[in-house]
Parts: structure tokens; C-alpha cells; sequence
């Protein structure tokens, strides 16, 4: 019955024109070589005249084996450091002296520098060196070693070891040649000590132990393997993500604020919506344009501030859809310009009011400053300084579209950058400046007379107004993508939609429900 096994081997062959080597042990000549560290010996002592010739042919090995082709290099190796060492420049100094140095009287440190610089061919072919650690650089072979019933054996290579090949060739093995034992239940025997770590893990070697001795620990976020046993993990491109299992990677989604998602339709209905009802109530002021109610507070003010909403609605829809140069251009610089015109309106009317009160007081001096002229002048100079705002943002640093691919793992955002964030927050701080100023004026004048009472709506909306955009800033920053444009548009459709319906829903109200009290005596009479 076989008994096979298997064994690694020092990879050699037979040299060319070379006797085998003979290895000859003491007992052979059932002698000892005399040692002076041993003391007594027992049998025979050896006395250097033994013959070769004497002893019979079955203790000579006939064959060169690896332990024997070992021997045959290390002998070389000796000489050819032997002869580097005699032939150096130091022994050649030393013989012109006369100092001439018998090579057999060497120690072995002599010779051990000589011995890390040897190479050479041998007979066979093979290249002898060393490598930089002092080792042999030799290949081994895989060999199955076959023992049969009668215990002789059997050598059949069936693979080699070539450090010198590439990494993924150093090693080569046919599986077919092996030869398992009977009772062996053919699975092939794993040389480590640790079970393989399937894809999505990578290997850690444990401390102290083998290099075959590992833990399996899952890749990190953001990174895959998709073999058995890898070292480290591969990482994904910025366009893709590993999947749950991180064995391969993902395309991401590119996300922006569409107009078919449900939250896309949600806001554009609703700016739409807005924007209708401030188009219906343009048109009911203009329908009644001579009346008492529309008349109040400068009408030309009351127009202006309702086409600025109009616009402010119909800005919203500037932030919705896939971004692109124009539209990151223009959004952000046509909402500040376009807000500020409607709080400047909203502004000036509050200071009329204080100053129309002031100047029916006897002897005031007031009374000269009061005049379209001065509202005027209030939208147009707080106006101009948001739009020189706006020109130095597009003039130095503007928006412009942009991939952010690390925000979110999953999906890569397609959102408009906005440049110079110092100037964004420069453009919503005049904004809240104006509507700060518009609500403390306001609130001061809201005891006025009934007929100046347009102070009272204009202070609720302010309120309003400031509330929105104070809680904007924490909610924008918290927030990424479409959802970053979601809560702007939100902030942009809730002050405009407080501002329409504080100050004009009342005068609506009269308008078309109570016409009767659209009069001027009714009006200087009656709150609304």
C-alpha cells in the first residue's frame, strides 16, 4: 500500500562532467575521529589511512540528491571566496612583504565577507549567490515522495519554488501529478492556520504569529475586495460606492431638485400658486385703481412692492431643475435684488406713514418732505446698494455649477456653488437689515391713527418675514443637495406669500367683499 507524501527539496540536478558525490560517514570504517574537547572515546580511534577503495559500493550514494547537490555548491561557494579572499589586495600586500598567509590557517570571519560577494554558474547552469540577508538564493522543488509497501520510496516532482520569477509566478504546482494516500479524503490541505477571508474583508495579521496566522476584518466605508484573502482593500472611484457588502462598487445617483419628484412639484405648484394670486390682486387694484383704498399710502409704492413679489414667486422656480452656468448665475443675484427692491417698498411705506402723521401736526416742518419723491428715493438708494453687492459677487467670485461627489455616499450632487460664501451672507444680511429697520419703524408707528393704520399690517408682516429667514440660516447649513435648495425655496415662498397676505389681504377684503366701505370717510373712520 502507498504511503505518499509530500516534501520541499533544494532544486538541483546532476553537473555537468561531475563525479556523484560521496558522503562518508565515520561508522563506515566503524572508526572515530579523534576530538580533543571529548575526552574518552569509545571504539576504534581513526588513524587517517583508511581507503576508499576498501569499503563496499552499496554505502555510496550514486546518485546526486539535493542534500548532495547542497553540499556541491557549498564547496564552490568556499573556494571561489577562498580565492577572492588570496586574491584581494590586502593578501597580495601581504605576500610582497613575505608575509606570506596559508589559506588553510584562516578563520571563519576571514571569510565571511568574501562569502557575501560570491556568484558564480555552476556546472548545472545555476546561478550561486547570496542575497543582501546573507541567504542562498536557490529555487526549491515540490515533491511527492511516494513510500510503498516495502518501504522503498519513491520522489516524483510535481511543482517548484522560483523566488526569482514574478510574485504571481513564484510558486507553481500541478495538482494533477500529486499522488494522494487511499484513505485520504482528496480536499487539499490548507498551509495556514487561519480560515480564508471572503470578499468584503481583508486580512490582519495577528501579532506574534505566522504570516499565515490572520484575522478577517470588514474593509472601511468607502472601500471593497472582491478575492479571497486580500491584504488591504481597494478604494472606489469618486463616482461610485461599495454595495452592502462591499465586494464591488456602484454607480452613484446624480441628485438635484427636479421638477417630476414629488417635492419638485409640490414647490413649483406652489410658487405658481403664489404667483396667480399676486397677479389676481395686481389686477383687482388696478380694476379699482381710483378708489380711496388704493389710493392710500402711494398707490405707484403699493405696485411696485406687488410686481416685486410677483418676481420673488416666480424667482423660486430659478432654483428647481438640473443647475447650469446661466441659472447659478442668476438665481441667487435676482433674488437678493428683487427681495430687497419688495422690503425697500415695504420700507418706504412704513417711513411715509411715520412722516405723513408727523406733517399734519400744525407748523411742522415735515410737511415738505412728504411727497413721492422721498419713497421714491428710499427703493431706489437701499436697491442700488444690494445690486452693487451682487455685481462684486459675479464680478470676483460668482456661482457656478458643480459636482459634489463627498457630501453623501451614494449619491453625487449636481447643486450650484456659490462662489464667494462671504458675499451670499452679505446679500441675506442687507436683506435682514432693511427688514429689521422696516419692522422697529413700523412697530413704533403702530399707534397711529386709524387712517395711517397701514403701519400695523406692515409690522405683522415683518415679523413674519424676519422669522422665516432667521430660521433659514440653521436650517440651510443642516441641510445638503436638493434639500439645501428646498429649504430656500421654502424661506423665498413663505416671506413673500407673509408680505402679500398681511398687507393686502385686508384691502382685498374690502375691495371686493365690503365695497361699501371703500370710501374715504369710511376709511379715515374704520380700522381694517
Amino acid at each position: 500500500m502507498e504511503n505518499p507524501t509530500l516534501f520541499l527539496q533544494t532544486e538541483g540536478v546532476l553537473p555537468k562532467n561531475a563525479s556523484p558525490m560521496l558522503v562518508v560517514e565515520e561508522p563506515a570504517f566503524d572508526c572515530v575521529f579523534p576530538d580533543g574537547e571529548a575526552g574518552e572515546v569509545n571504539g576504534d580511534i581513526c588513524t587517517g589511512e583508511e581507503k576508499l577503495e576498501n569499503l563496499p559500493g552499496v554505502i555510496f550514494e550514486m546518485r546526486m540528491t539535493g542534500h548532495s547537490y547542497s553540499i556541491y555548491n557549498a564547496v564552490y561557494v568556499l573556494a571561489h571566496a577562498l580565492h577572492a579572499m588570496s586574491s584581494s589586495q590586502h593578501s597580495h600586500r601581504m605576500m610582497v612583504a613575505g608575509e606570506k598567509l596559508a589559506l588553510q590557517n584562516q578563520q571563519s570571519w576571514q571569510v565571511r565577507r568574501f562569502l557575501r560577494g560570491v556568484s558564480f554558474n555552476n556546472s548545472a547552469g545555476d546561478m550561486v549567490s547570496f542575497n543582501q540577508n546573507g541567504e542562498l538564493i536557490a529555487g526549491f522543488d515540490v515533491i511527492n515522495g511516494i513510500i510503498f509497501c516495502n518501504q522503498s520510496l519513491h520522489r516524483l516532482k510535481v511543482g517548484s519554488v522560483d523566488p526569482q520569477a514574478p510574485p504571481d509566478q513564484a510558486l507553481s504546482i500541478n495538482e494533477d501529478a500529486i499522488t494522494w494516500p487511499n484513505w485520504f479524503n482528496q480536499t487539499q490541505p490548507v498551509s495556514t492556520c487561519s480560515k480564508s477571508c471572503p470578499p468584503g474583508s481583508r486580512k490582519k495579521l495577528k501579532e506574534g504569529k505566522p504570516f499565515c496566522c490572520y484575522d478577517c476584518i470588514s474593509c472601511p466605508e468607502g472601500k471593497f475586495s472582491n478575492h479571497l484573502d486580500m491584504n488591504d482593500c481597494n478604494k472606489c472611484t469618486e463616482e461610485t460606492y461599495p454595495n452592502r457588502n462591499q465586494i464591488f462598487c456602484i454607480p452613484k445617483e446624480i441628485s438635484f431638485l427636479s421638477y417630476g419628484e414629488p417635492l419638485g412639484i409640490t414647490l413649483a405648484s406652489s410658487a405658481l400658486l403664489f404667483s396667480f394670486i399676486t397677479a389676481l390682486v395686481i389686477g383687482t387694484f388696478m380694476k379699482h385703481h381710483n378708489t380711496p383704498i388704493v389710493k392710500a399710502n402711494n398707490r405707484n409704492l403699493t405696485y411696485t412692492l406687488l410686481v416685486s413679489l410677483l418676481l420673488c414667486f416666480l424667482c423660486a422656480l430659478l432654483f428647481m431643475g438640473q443647475p447650469g452656468k446661466v441659472t447659478c448665475l442668476l438665481r441667487q443675484a435676482a433674488f437678493g435684488i428683487i427681495f430687497s427692491v419688495a422690503v425697500s417698498c415695504v420700507l418706504a411705506k412704513t417711513i411715509t406713514v411715520v412722516l405723513a402723521f408727523m406733517a399734519t401736526k400744525p407748523g411742522s416742518r415735515m410737511r415738505k418732505w412728504v411727497g413721492k419723491g422721498l419713497a421714491y428715493s428710499i427703493v431706489l438708494s437701499c436697491s442700488l446698494v444690494q445690486v452693487g453687492i451682487c455685481i462684486m459677487w459675479l464680478a470676483t467670485s460668482p456661482p457656478f455649477p458643480n459636482l459634489d461627489m463627498h457630501s453623501m455616499v451614494k449619491t453625487i450632487l449636481l447643486e450650484c456653488n456659490e462662489g464667494s460664501v462671504t458675499l451670499f451672507y452679505c446679500v441675506l444680511s442687507y436683506m435682514g437689515f432693511l427688514a429689521s429697520i422696516s419692522f422697529i419703524v413700523a412697530f413704533l408707528a403702530r399707534k397711529l391713527p386709524d387712517s395711517f393704520n397701514e403701519a400695523k399690517l406692515i409690522t405683522f408682516s415683518m415679523l413674519v418675514f424676519c422669522s422665516v429667514w432667521l430660521s433659514f440660516v440653521p436650517s440651510y447649513l443642516s441641510t445638503k443637495g436638493k434639500y439645501m435648495m428646498s429649504v430656500e425655496i421654502f424661506s423665498i415662498l413663505a416671506s413673500s406669500g407673509g408680505l402679500l397676505g398681511c398687507i393686502f389681504s385686508p384691502k382685498c377684503y374690502i375691495i371686493v367683499l365690503r365695497p361699501e366701505l371703500n370710501s374715504k370717510a369710511q376709511l379715515i373712520r374704520r380700522k381694517y
